[in-house]
């Protein structure tokens, strides 16, 4: 690949990829992290975390020297979370047409 090409992978993953991801991971985090107390320290907790998450794709993009190792991370945490997210979509059944919960 030329460093043009690289330059503007790194681009799309420090950028816009960044945020997917760190949106995509704040999504899954809702549903492996434990319920508190009040049972919303799992939904509080991910929305503090985004702007780490974020920032940890980000630098990571930037700083790593081999743009293979930031894809392989940026997509394995992105589908992990996907795979999660849809896994919760996916386990309800629907409910039928004229029956009524």
């Amino acid at each position: 690949m030329s460093a043009t090409t690289i330059k503007w992978i790194r681009i799309g993953f420090a950028g816009p990829g960044a945020v997917v991801i760190a949106l995509v991971t704040m999504a899954g985090m809702a549903l492996w992290l434990p319920r508190g107390a009040a049972g919303i320290d799992n939904l509080v907790l991910p929305l503090m975390l985004v702007p780490l998450v974020w920032a940890a794709l980000l630098f990571h993009a930037c700083l790593d020297r081999r743009i293979g190792r930031v894809a392989l991370v940026a997509l394995l945490v992105f589908m992990v979370h996907a795979a999660l997210i849809a896994g919760q979509f996916l386990d309800h059944p629907v409910p039928a047409a004229g029956s009524r919960p």
